[in-house]
């Protein structure tokens, strides 16, 4: 049987490390992570898995033989919230543990790592499932320059075997929504039909560096105003190619020198993307690199365009999804719904290896990545059961 109250008190152990008043900090391999990867291999010892770390920090609980893996990630934003990825960590833990106690089925955890992005794009299952090599991977830098290589040797001794994706019969990715639609219709429980692709890439835009009082506008190479450019331009070319459902963002920009009475000569910047069509991500990214061109050539700036990373839209396994209804209609009939996935997660790489399925809980008032998310405890709850109803587990 489910320990609902063993479920609640990991899930509230696990917020503990990297708390900052209602949120967490624990960026991927952060001594915050690091120590909660660390306490989560000791739970899954206690649960009968066997702990394994791989190169990336990826955390497995192996059961015995061929098993189910249930699971997410247990990174966060810089700033982020307490429920992101540790949800289906600890519900996934929890549900092992029954299942053992029960004498069965066979369930393995995982937490993948660095899902947030902290050096690409779920880059933690992107390697484990084959999507990037690990010498790629190691070449990735964040954006305080830190390349990944450097970042993973905090894992020390920690790395045992590879894991073998063959030993899984198919994963089950419980996650809080991170978006307004069961909140806002009163809904418990999201079966999830597909997952959003993405594209993403750091841009650079390269001017000329000048004093700020001397030098005439019409004569400036400003970077800066060619990034307010770009976006001003970027919004209304991608009118007539996006829908209501496509979302592209700059969230991160770097101005050099970053000075009061200085011209900007260099702005770093991502260009993110999501939508499910992939024919409409690559006419996006057309759309992208052609206003860049003609910004650039307009203002006198050069562009140098970072590696294109990203992942193809994916549709949810038809099983294992019916696994997941009969449990949502077990347990919140008439309070749950098939529902699409605006956010990525590290089933849009696992699939590569094995089937995958995916279910929502509510995100209150549709917030996340914020020190503010949240969702309410039955909801949580509710969440645990359809996941180890999937899962053949007693709840």
């Amino acid at each position: 049987m489910l320990n609902v109250e063993r479920f609640l008190a990991d899930l509230h152990r696990l917020r503990t490390f990297g708390a900052q008043g209602r949120g967490v900090v624990r960026p991927a391999y952060s001594p915050p992570d690091i120590e909660a990867r660390d306490w989560l291999a000791q739970q899954m010892l206690a649960a009968g898995l066997t702990p394994r770390f791989d190169n990336m920090g990826n955390l497995f609980g192996l059961a015995e033989g061929s098993s189910l893996l249930l699971g997410s990630h247990s990174d966060t934003q810089p700033t982020g919230g307490w429920l992101d990825g540790a949800l289906g960590v600890i519900a996934a833990l929890e549900v092992a543990r029954a299942a053992r106690e029960a004498g069965g089925p066979a369930i393995s955890v995982v937490s993948f790592q660095d899902e947030e992005g902290r050096f690409g794009v779920t880059t933690g299952s992107a390697v484990w499932s084959g999507g990037l090599s690990l010498a790629e991977a190691d070449m990735l830098r964040d954006h305080e320059g830190v390349l990944l290589s450097d970042a993973r040797s905090v894992l020390r001794d920690r790395v045992g075997p590879d894991v073998d994706p063959a030993q899984f019969t198919g994963f089950i990715e419980l996650h809080i929504e991170q978006g307004p639609t069961l909140d806002a219709a009163g809904g418990q429980i999201g079966v999830v039909s597909d997952i959003v692709g993405i594209r993403d890439r750091v841009i650079t835009l390269h001017g000329q560096q000048n004093h700020a009082g001397t030098t005439p506008m019409a004569l400036r190479r400003d970077a800066f105003q060619g990034l307010s450019a770009f976006n001003t331009v970027l919004n209304d070319r991608l009118r007539n190619v996006v829908t209501p459902q496509t979302v592209w963002t700059v969230g991160h920009v770097s101005i050099s020198p970053n000075a009061s009475s200085i011209v900007p000569g260099e702005v770093r910047f991502s260009m993110q993307w999501r939508d499910g069509d992939l024919a409409r991500l690559d006419r996006m990214q057309g759309v992208i690199e052609a206003v860049l061109d003609e910004v650039a050539q307009d203002m006198g700036l050069e562009v140098e365009l970072g590696p294109l990373l990203g992942l193809d839209p994916v549709v949810m396994d038809p099983a294992l999804r019916a696994r997941l209804e009969a449990g949502a209609e077990a347990v919140a009939p008439g309070k749950w719904c098939i529902m699409p996935s605006g956010a990525l997660h590290d089933a849009t790489n696992v699939v590569r290896s094995m089937p995958v399925a995916m279910l929502f809980v509510p995100s209150i008032n549709g917030i996340s990545h914020a020190f503010e998310e949240d969702t309410h405890e039955a909801d949580l709850v509710a969440g645990l059961r359809v996941l180890a109803h999937a899962a053949g587990v007693q709840g």
